[in-house]
């Protein structure tokens, strides 16, 4: 909208699959991780590593758990046992369930819509109780993880106050052209960030957040690295017997 100042979308980087990849999405200011709990994925992750993630940084950002046509009671007790924020539904779950999800287990709900015509655009339209839409590329006998974009021209059919998340494909190169295109609340990458499914590649990671964080009319700073990161000041730099103060990575 003229005259109103754009600021970049939200960061969920996902198909996380340990610890050091879930701190270093943190510090490139991620707002949410993304923990594939369906067994059939490439990406899966392992409930063990899925705990000490969330134990390392559901305070820092949303810990998501992924789900593909899981039962209710499975989606409760991961829930319970990561300390999930966040469910997000990639199956063929409907409105009611998705809706039971948010009530029982008190995470926030994405319902994931994978789009090939305009029409899967107005279809999860019907999950208007919820918190987030995903939008991701439609492949055959794959749930997300497609490396491959859809028409965007497609979103102007959207007509609904629910918060969007764009997938699909997006990387460093093409995920500035994409928020131009869609303006989404958040946007979210897999394989556009890996070094092989389930890794990231550091590299990837961070020009995925610069590219997000340049989409914006004032851009913001960049997070601080890692105290592990940071560089360290030369011996001269403070006075004898004194530290230097070592400040927290921002969340």
């Amino acid at each position: 909208m003229e005259g109103v100042a754009h600021r970049a979308p939200r960061i969920k980087f996902c198909g996380i699959t340990g610890v050091a990849d879930a701190e270093l999405a943190v510090s490139h200011g991620a707002w949410a991780v993304g923990l594939i709990l369906w067994p059939e994925s490439k990406r899966a992750c392992d409930p063990a590593e899925g705990i000490r993630i969330s134990n390392a940084v559901r305070r820092k950002a949303e810990v998501c758990g992924v789900f593909v046509n899981q039962s209710l009671d499975e989606i409760a007790a991961f829930v319970d046992m990561l300390q999930l924020s966040m469910v997000q539904l990639h199956g063929e779950e409907g409105p009611a369930f998705a809706t039971e999800v948010r009530r029982r287990t008190g995470a926030k709900v994405i319902k994931a819509q994978s789009v090939r015509l305009a029409s899967d655009v107005l279809k999860v339209q019907a999950f208007h109780a919820i918190d987030y839409h995903l939008l991701d590329t439609y492949r055959e006998g794959q749930r997300g993880g497609t490396g491959e974009t859809f028409d965007w021209a497609m979103l102007e059919r959207r007509s609904t106050d629910v918060p969007l998340i764009l997938s699909g494909g997006l990387t460093a190169e093409n995920v500035g052209e994409a928020i131009a295109a869609a303006d989404p609340f958040a946007v979210d990458v897999a394989s556009g960030t890996e070094a092989s499914p389930g890794v990231k590649d550091p590299a990837k990671m961070k020009a995925f957040a610069e590219a997000v964080r340049l989409s914006a009319d004032e851009p913001e700073p960049a997070p601080k690295p890692l105290a592990s990161e940071a560089p360290k000041a030369p011996a001269s730099a403070t006075p004898a017997g004194r530290r230097s103060p070592v400040r927290p990575a921002s969340a």
